[in-house]
Order: C-alpha cells, then sequence, then structure tokens
C-alpha cells in the first residue's frame, strides 16, 4: 500500500491546470520486469557477474528509471563508455521482442487518460527510453493519438534526473509549471519533475515507497485506481470551480 505521508498531498495550487505530463517506464505500462528480464539475458551471456543472474534490487538499484548512459556506467564502471552502451542496445532490442509481445498498462491507467481528455488538458511523454522504445510503448498501450509531444531525454541536453526533458516540455506545449503535474515511478524521475518545479505524483509500483517520497513527491499512489488519486483530483475540480465562480 502507497505511503500516506508525503510534504503536501494537494494538487490544489496549480488551478487552473494546463497540462499533466507522463513518464513512461512504469508509469503508463508495468514495464520494469521485462526491462529486468532483457537485461538478465543479456548480462547472463557474457558473463556479467561470473554469470550469477542480477537480482530485483540490483536491477532497482543501479538501473531502473536509469538513462543509458547511467545505466552503463553503473553497470560497467571499468569500460569504456561506448562498449557499455553496445550492451544497454543489446537488451533494448531484446526488450523490445517482449513488449511487444505482453506489455500491459498499469491499473486504472485509461481511466485517468479519459479524465485528461474530457477536459482537454495538453499531455505529454517525457522519458528516459530511446525514442524507439518509447513510441513503441506507447503504439502499444494504444495512446499514439493522445500525446501532443514525445520528449526523450537522451535527446535533451541532459536526461532526467535533470529537469531538462520536463522543461522541454513545457516549452513545447507552452505551458506553465505552476499549472501542471506528472506521474513518475523513479526517484530519478521525480527529482527531474521537483528541479523543473512541478509537483509530481508517485506511483509506487516497484521502486521503495521512502526513495520516492524522498526526492519529493507531492503523495504516492500504488496504481491509478487507488481512491488517494481520485480524491485529490476530485479536490482539484472543485478548486477549479470555486476559481471560475470567483472570476465570473
Amino acid at each position: 500500500m502507497a505511503n500516506d505521508q508525503a510534504p503536501e498531498r494537494s494538487l490544489t495550487k496549480i488551478v487552473p491546470v494546463e497540462a499533466v505530463f507522463f513518464d513512461i517506464d512504469g508509469t503508463l505500462c508495468d514495464s520494469d520486469p521485462l526491462h529486468h528480464i532483457a537485461y538478465q539475458d543479456v548480462l547472463k551471456e557474457i558473463g556479467y557477474n561470473n554469470g550469477v543472474t542480477i537480482d530485483e534490487e540490483f536491477f532497482i538499484k543501479n538501473i531502473a528509471g536509469r538513462s543509458d548512459e547511467e545505466a552503463a556506467k553503473n553497470l560497467f564502471p571499468d569500460w569504456d563508455l561506448e562498449k557499455g552502451l553496445e550492451v544497454i542496445h543489446q537488451k533494448d532490442v531484446r526488450y523490445r521482442v517482449l513488449a511487444a509481445q505482453i506489455l500491459e498498462p498499469v491499473k486504472g491507467l485509461y481511466d485517468v487518460i479519459q479524465w485528461v481528455r474530457e477536459r482537454g488538458l495538453k499531455r505529454a511523454a517525457v522519458t528516459n527510453a530511446p525514442r524507439i522504445n518509447a513510441e513503441l510503448m506507447i503504439s502499444k498501450l494504444g495512446l499514439s493519438d493522445f500525446f501532443q509531444a514525445v520528449i526523450i531525454g537522451s535527446e535533451c541536453e541532459r536526461s532526467k534526473p535533470s529537469p531538462d526533458p520536463y522543461l522541454k516540455a513545457l516549452k513545447e506545449l507552452n505551458v506553465s509549471p505552476d499549472h501542471t503535474f506528472i506521474f513518475e515511478d523513479s526517484p530519478a524521475g521525480i527529482r527531474a519533475g521537483v528541479a523543473a518545479g512541478i509537483p509530481v505524483i508517485g506511483l509506487a509500483t516497484r521502486n521503495p515507497e521512502n526513495s520516492l517520497l524522498e526526492a519529493g513527491a507531492t503523495f504516492l499512489i500504488k496504481d491509478y485506481s487507488d481512491p488517494k488519486l481520485w480524491s485529490a483530483l476530485q479536490e482539484l475540480e472543485s478548486a477549479e470551480a470555486k476559481l471560475k465562480e470567483k472570476n465570473a
């Protein structure tokens, strides 16, 4: 169960809402287990860790939510970066085969997608995944016509946990960080959003809850069906209605 303890649980300070940004891996879809399997296969083939399979704790600590460059440095600190990235790219090929077959949305995702659509909010996907992976996942989830921008960390000057990808999304959609919120599942992604000045709802799908809160998540949800999320969105709608009434 997601932890209720967070610095500030309300989103009402961002009314009127202009936009919602989503991470992809672990946020739109429960893809981390597929990445883990792909890494296990590729690393075992090259004899990594003397052929001992990497466990979930190692995967979360060193790989999940990180850019390709950071993952390569964590896995192969003594290797040339380009050599490490070659292994990461082999993993991506393996991952895409798995994702094309069995990728599943996070529970309740399409209810939130409908909520965003009905309110005419702008929306972007912001990810450290390579573009080919990002577009595959978005297509597989049936969301190709939903996102108005897809921002790739490696195409920015710096990827997450730098704020650059989220700052680029703000610029492309011409929206204010004061009227936007984010869904993220990793500490690196949450830190990126917070550094961009945007409140972040953390999804406690895989990463330890304390790491998400320490990164600065406004509050945590277990998935998009979590009553805490819908309570917060209802509060947001009430605050918007009051603002419209005040300005009428």
